[in-house]
């Protein structure tokens, strides 16, 4: 599958009356509106350029598909008839998946990036590729009456710690859980019978940031983000993500932060996510693996009651080093942003000013100059709200296509 830009909105494109570029003017829409989530008719006449008759066929071809609703205008100040505002279903889902080193998380996410339910079945140890796919498929067939009867699911997106190639949706190598050459798409396609699609968990937090998140307003920017399974990023260009020529690219855990670190999976010393790790973290707190919800709020309650002395040397040890790879990063693309999400972000907040000083003090004079730093917008519902992001893809690219697929929850037995 195509990797889509990353942001609708920031690269709109300009329609066209022609009948036989029909479903690309669908498309625009419907790319409009599920990035924008309300958005007025005269708005798309305005970013669209196409005139007023052919966005009312659109739109009711839209609402005809099942994938957008009109509602009444509110009041408003301008003169002449209010415009109708358009909406993406909230009935119109995909299935999120984000399996960790002890954990599977399973959402249900809206067509206008909303995450509607979350289930995290922690598991006892790291899970094995067959034991997520059997969680994954327990976990919907009990959602299955639910799904059913209210929604409709388009299919399944995959956000795995790990290389994931992307033409077939293989899992390469997901280190930390220990997962070589994993046909992960193909397996889960045949356990629910939905089509899915696999990515590399950075990489889909980078999209999601992009679309709904921090990233919204630019387009050079890097999203580096840090879980159980370590460290891995995102880098976006001109709007659009870097893959690489496979879809590797982005593989920013493994920068040389530490000559004289610890030896890390891949084989070097002192990669990135061997210097700075969510477990220590936890574990300085109290808090147990599956309390990584807590992380956040007590790490930064820590720090505004007065950390430990050995708490503030942990976490600054981890800003430092953590500062030693963006400097790399920010000489090599001169992003305009950068943006921080799980425990990284955390790390962040602890003390902004020090890690921008660091990053500054160590990048070069031009790159440095303008870079931004921010944490990620999305919280807890970032991977999931990016693996679904996947899945809406190709409904996204040619909305007429889901006539042809039906209601997919019909195909869940």
């Amino acid at each position: 599958m195509a990797v889509p830009e990353l942001s609708p909105a920031k690269h709109s494109r300009r329609g066209n009356n022609l009948d036989d570029v029909r479903r690309t003017n669908l498309a625009i829409v419907l790319n409009l509106a599920h990035v924008q989530g309300r958005l007025s008719r005269a708005d798309v006449t305005r970013t669209t350029g196409l005139n007023r008759s052919t966005i009312a066929g659109l739109v009711a071809e839209l609402v005809t598909l099942g994938l957008v609703e009109e509602q009444e205008p509110g009041a408003t100040h301008h003169a002449g008839r209010p415009s109708p505002i358009i909406v993406p279903r909230e009935d119109v889902v995909a299935i999120a998946v984000n399996p960790e080193i002890d954990a599977v998380t399973i959402g249900l996410v809206s067509l206008s990036g909303k995450v509607l339910k979350r289930i995290r079945y922690d598991t006892a140890r790291v899970p094995t590729p067959e034991e997520v796919v059997n969680i994954v498929a327990a976990v919907v067939a009990g959602m299955r009456g639910e799904l059913e009867a209210s929604f409709r699911t388009v299919g399944v997106g995959v956000a795995v710690p790990g290389l994931v190639r992307e033409h077939d949706g293989e899992v390469v190598l997901a280190p930390h859980l220990d997962w070589h050459s994993v046909p992960l798409s193909a397996m889960l396609a045949q356990a629910l019978d939905l089509p899915v699609t696999v990515a590399n968990d950075a990489s889909t937090g980078l999209m999601a940031e992009s679309i709904y998140g921090a990233g919204r307003d630019a387009r050079d920017h890097i999203y580096l983000n840090g879980g159980a399974s370590g460290i891995g990023g995102g880098i976006s260009v001109g709007g659009s993500p870097m893959t690489g020529a496979t879809g590797f690219a982005g593989e920013i855990g493994h920068v040389l932060v530490n000559s004289g670190g610890v030896l890390c999976h891949c084989g070097r010393t002192g990669c990135l996510e061997t210097e700075v790790r969510q477990a220590p973290l936890l574990a300085a707190l109290g808090l147990g693996t599956a309390e990584i919800e807590k992380l956040d709020e007590t790490l930064l309650g820590q720090f505004e009651k007065g950390p430990s002395p050995e708490l503030v040397e942990l976490v600054h040890r981890q800003v430092d080093f953590l500062s030693e790879s963006l400097a790399s990063m920010v000489n090599v693309f001169n992003p305009e942003l950068v943006i921080l999400g799980g425990f990284l972000g955390t790390l962040y907040a602890t003390d902004p000013e020090r890690l921008e000083a660091e990053v500054k003090s160590k990048a070069m004079a031009g790159p440095r100059d303008d870079v931004r730093f921010t944490r990620a917008a999305l919280g807890l519902d970032l991977l999931l709200v990016g693996a679904a992001q996947q899945a809406f893809a190709p409904v996204l690219a040619d909305p007429a296509s889901i006539a042809d697929a039906g209601r997919g929850t019909e195909a869940i037995g």
